[in-house]
């Protein structure tokens, strides 16, 4: 029998996907999708300390975050994690410190705080890491309960702290960052979240419950504060320029805040979860006439302030991707439990509609809280997936609730090709049947397999590190995008690559998650595809240069410098 074109190209997409198939259920049998690396194997034997107290203060309850770094730039990423420390409700009765931990290139990590000066002094929260000087070395920024701490990066395994000459101290009570280049100039500039005002009187202690003791305040009975917003001045400094804008008239209880583009005009905006009032997006829009930036909270407009029924929820983690690939970012909040979080879809006119219920998100996070996650191509098929991390914020809560508890488990979500994400948490292995106070989420491929792992700040625990191994038999393509006219760190680039007849789209954003940072670095994911036919990067401003690339390798790491192309 002789088959006509048409039958020609059912059949052969019937064998693609029985072939897809067989290699996800060869992928489910050769494992669990990521596996927990433990301590005597990590070496990473630090642990967080929340300063728990009978008085249940809330910033007890809030850290710690956690980040990805390559800090000595060897091409192997370290490991940075926060911690509290001296307050003005307690001082610690044996020394309180951060830990940075060199990558071994093994599998394993060494403790190198001491040497680095990065231990802190302060009731750390989370960590923003970026090149703000554009010197090729990564610099480390720490929020507190207290004050921020910039750390320079000297290029030795040290760092100095400049917090003070920088002018980014930011007092008061802080809690994610992120690095971001808002006006275009080429410098990267810092948006710090600002929680709720919690000094001297307004330190309000909850008093006692049915058990007779003190317990967590809800925020929703502290005062909201102003976040911040400070310019890159290019020689070391930086100046606030919320002041009179509506970064500054806006009162929040920020939590989480990822930087992205929403409406495709080329400048980066800012959504800002925030705790019990309506969530923030500000919208850039470019130069006012008296040449400076003028932002515009547009969040209730946008669909994106308050629950569908017109509720404030308590907004903490956070992120931004085009989860659909039709080239506008999307967006996700995830709040505490019995508010659903939310799946944020762009209409793609400065207006979003939440889609959670229409996926399996909807049911799934119901009676849970979140806060780190991120959404990432766990298994470089090429679709964008989504992982959580949820723990309830009282200690106390399963006193209260027979359905809520204060430890929780991860959740996993695989993006099928109905662009919708499924939960697989069930698939995702041991350490999905466990539980955790879970926090902070950072990404990272720290042993250069192409396959991003997982770093989890637990509250008063030991950090989870979780080894993907989800990736095998899918190919990728690591770049690390170095600018030169833009930004060092290439935020806001946009990269658009086919393979397998396939063309996919992802922006550079920075930030997301909670109180964390990620590996600055791409890994594009192409599945079966054995190339990739072509790679265009679009650099962000001020250079707007487009470079495209053919016949590249596979299945490996490369770095790519604006306009001197590919130094491997």
């Amino acid at each position: 029998m002789r088959l006509t074109r048409r039958k020609w190209i059912q059949l052969a997409a019937m064998a693609g996907a029985t072939m897809l198939l067989r290699r996800r259920l060869c992928a489910a049998q050769s494992g669990p999708l990521f596996i927990e690396v433990p301590p005597t194997s990590s070496g990473i034997h630090w642990v967080h300390d929340n300063a728990m107290s009978p008085k249940r203060y809330l910033p007890e309850t809030m850290g710690p975050g956690c980040a990805f770094l390559d800090f000595d730039n060897d091409g192997w990423m370290d490991i940075f994690l926060v911690n509290s420390g001296p307050c003005d409700f307690w001082k610690p009765s044996k020394p309180i410190r951060n830990a940075l931990y060199k990558n071994n290139r093994d599998g394993s990590f060494t403790d190198v705080t001491e040497k680095a000066g990065v231990g802190g002094a302060y009731f750390g929260m989370g960590a923003a890491v970026g090149d703000y000087n554009n010197d090729g070395w990564p610099d480390i920024f720490v929020t507190a309960y207290g004050r921020c701490t910039l750390y320079k990066n000297n290029h030795d395994g040290t760092f100095t702290d400049v917090t003070e000459r920088a002018g980014v101290g930011t007092p008061g009570w802080t809690t994610s960052a992120v690095w971001f280049d808002y006006d275009n100039d080429g410098k990267l500039d810092l948006f710090v979240c600002s929680f709720v005002d919690y000094s001297g009187e307004h330190k309000t202690e909850c008093g006692d419950n049915k058990l007779g003791r003190a317990y967590y305040c809800i925020p929703r009975v502290l005062k909201p504060t102003t976040s911040v917003l400070y310019h890159n001045n290019g020689d070391g400094t930086f100046t606030e320029v919320s002041k009179g804008t509506d970064i500054s008239k806006a009162l929040g209880k920020g939590l989480g805040v990822v930087a992205t583009d929403i409406n495709n005009d080329g400048r980066f905006d800012l959504f800002v979860t925030n705790d019990t009032v309506q969530n923030f997006l500000y919208v850039n829009r470019g130069p006012a006439s008296d040449g400076s930036l003028k932002w515009e909270e547009t969040a209730l407009q946008a669909g994106v302030g308050l629950s569908d029924s017109g509720k404030a929820r308590s907004g903490m983690g956070v992120d931004a991707a085009d989860i659909d690939g039709d080239g506008w970012q999307d967006l996700f909040v995830a709040n505490v439990d019995h508010e659903v979080f939310s799946v944020y879809k762009n209409n793609r006119d400065e207006s979003f509609v939440d889609v959670a219920l229409r996926q399996d998100i909807g049911q799934a996070t119901r009676l849970l809280s979140g806060w780190g996650l991120k959404y990432f191509d766990y298994d470089n098929d090429g679709a964008t997936d989504l992982l959580l991390a949820n723990g309830h914020p009282d200690d106390m809560i399963e006193s209260y609730s027979a359905q809520v508890r204060y430890k929780e488990p991860l959740l996993l979500f695989h993006q099928e090709d109905d662009h919708k994400l499924h939960n697989v948490s069930e698939r995702g292995g041991p350490t999905f049947q466990k539980f955790f106070p879970a926090r902070g989420l950072a990404l990272g491929d720290y042993d250069n397999d192409g396959a991003l792992d997982v770093l989890i700040g637990n509250n008063g625990a030991a950090p989870l590190l979780l080894k993907n191994n989800a990736a095998g038999g899918n190919n990728w393509l690591g770049l690390k995008l170095e600018g030169v006219h833009c930004n060092r760190d290439a935020i806001g680039a946009k990269l658009y690559w086919t393979a397998g007849g396939r063309r996919r789209f992802r922006l550079k954003n920075n930030g997301g998650s909670y109180l964390s940072s990620h590996d600055l670095r791409e890994v594009l994911g192409i599945g079966n595809a054995t190339k990739i036919d072509e790679l265009e990067i679009h650099w962000p401003p001020p250079s707007n240069q487009i470079e495209k690339f053919a016949s590249l390798p596979i299945n490996r790491y490369i770095r790519i410098v604006e306009s001197k192309g590919i130094s491997e």
